[in-house]
């Protein structure tokens, strides 16, 4: 099968398209039909050797350059994905079988988004100069961490891509990027792109695989720097192995995350980010706020109106530009989330709506809402990453904040109320690292991203991600004699 931007072979590195039909071969599969529309080749021992090896050879001579010559390259590339923003988002479908309804808006763009924030910061990147007594000062120099990888999650492969890469390479640090075996295509024309927009040989490279190459990306000697999207069973392993060869980390990992509705809030606004927050993406987005707590004074009318919005789920091809609910990413998935929901009925959790997988070909799943769910419950503890929203009733603040913090995650938390001051009283309250106040999902690159607890470590996006890509070297600099005891 051909469709637009198809990459032309598994791997890109060194400024090209590379194949290597030795490695283990992975299928790609389009979740909406559950035909295979291409296959990539799991990178060899010797693909993985070839991309570190022009990573580390091309770092030097990036880092060596201005942040601004940086910055315009990277810049460059953020204009060329949005001029071709309507076939990647095409690709992206592809890929992920979410609708093009949504990929059109939130995926290329999202990253070309980065990449022109990272190239307008790069610029910017200096260290400071530091006044001491007796006429000493000192400075500080912000240098590259080195090569850099990254690993990617299967819901966002474009995004994730550029995520990653954009304040990498700002920094004057080399990629090397590892897709989902899910999703391996969208990386690719990233890296394509980003060659193509003048970034130098072997700075940005994409090789595929499953686990093996990944650990063989994050325990090789000349790596300096792992970032991983992902569960957070997946990056305790990761975590625990670039320790071992004390690399620098970033881990962005899944969540349990709350979403709060008071008596007082707009229900229409409340019913729509409790939407967005679950069923967006198929339900398969990390932060998303499946503990939906609802104050019980509201409750049957929450679940009247969301039962009535979710009938305006179009569900079918997602290529349809009038479709915005698709298919789960995969069969594999698809069967995970139907368990938590057999696992739901038999716990005792009221069934409002959905449940059922849809007849016919694809992975497809409908919206699925439980409500009296208690906090003891597995689908209210576990991560389900599927359409499956589980609203539990509350009565007051203090009560519904110290259930939404009775857990392992602390990804996300959101609240809806009209009362500033318990908004901003709840979010001071929640154990997450991003919160939303009559919001839910945003996810704006000039914000940082990312969670506490078991849910990861170091931020994505905005200034903090400069923190997690570079180093700080220290100067002393002593402008009279040294006096020594002897």
């Amino acid at each position: 099968m051909t469709y637009p931007t198809q990459p032309t072979a598994s791997h890109f590195i060194n400024g090209a398209y590379v194949e290597d039909t030795a490695g283990a071969p992975i299928d790609v599969i389009y979740p909406a039909t559950g035909a295979v529309i291409a296959r990539v080749h799991a990178a060899t021992p010797a693909v993985i050797e070839q991309a570190i090896t022009s990573a580390r050879a091309a770092q030097g001579a990036w880092a060596a350059m201005s942040g601004t010559e940086r910055g315009r390259i990277l810049r460059r590339a953020a204009d060329m994905i949005r001029d071709r923003n309507h076939d990647l988002s095409v690709l992206e479908t592809y890929d992920t079988g979410k609708p093009l309804q949504e990929t059109l808006v939130a995926d290329a763009s999202s990253g070309a988004d980065a990449l022109e924030y990272f190239g307008g910061l790069a610029g910017s990147l200096t260290g400071e100069q530091i006044p001491l007594g007796d006429g000493n000062w000192a400075y500080t120099i912000r240098e590259a961490l080195g090569v850099c990888v990254g690993i990617g999650a299967w819901n966002y492969p474009t995004q994730i891509a550029c995520w990653k890469g954009a304040p990498a390479l700002a920094c004057g640090n080399a990629m090397i990027f590892k897709p989902s075996e899910t999703t391996p295509l969208s990386a690719l024309k990233v890296a394509e792109i980003l060659h193509e927009a003048g970034l130098p040989a072997g700075l940005y490279n994409v090789v595929q695989g499953m686990g093996e190459v990944g650990a063989a990306l994050v325990t090789h000697p000349l790596v300096d720097k792992v970032s991983l999207t992902g569960s957070v069973p997946t990056g305790r392993k990761v975590y625990a192995a670039a320790a071992a060869g004390m690399k620098h980390v970033t881990m962005e990992l899944g969540g349990k995350s709350p979403l709060v509705i008071f008596d007082d809030a707009d229900l229409d606004d409340a019913v729509g980010g409790a939407i967005l927050g679950n069923f967006y993406s198929s339900g398969q987005v990390c932060s998303n706020g499946t503990r939906v707590f609802v104050q019980r004074g509201i409750k049957e009318a929450f679940l009247a109106r969301l039962a009535e919005r979710l009938g305006g789920a179009v569900i079918g091809d997602p290529m349809d530009e009038t479709v915005n609910f698709g298919p789960m990413v995969s069969e594999g998935q698809l069967g995970i989330v139907e368990r938590y929901i057999a696992k739901g009925v038999e716990e005792g959790a009221r069934l409002i709506c959905g449940g059922k997988r849809v007849p016919g070909e694809g992975y497809y799943l409908e919206p699925t809402v439980f409500a009296d769910v208690h906090d003891d419950m597995v689908i209210a503890r576990e991560e389900i990453f599927g359409p499956v929203m589980c609203v539990l009733d509350f009565d007051d603040e203090a009560e519904v904040l110290a259930r939404a913090n009775e857990t392992e995650f602390g990804l996300a938390a959101g609240v809806f109320t009209r009362d500033l001051a318990r908004a901003h009283r709840m979010v001071a309250g929640f154990e997450a690292g991003t919160c939303f106040i009559n919001s839910y999902n945003d996810a704006p690159v000039e914000m940082p991203f990312g969670g506490v607890k078991q849910s990861g470590v170091g931020r994505e996006n905005s200034k903090a991600a400069i923190e997690h890509y570079s180093q700080v070297k220290s100067v002393f600099v002593r402008m009279g004699a040294v006096e020594a005891p002897f």
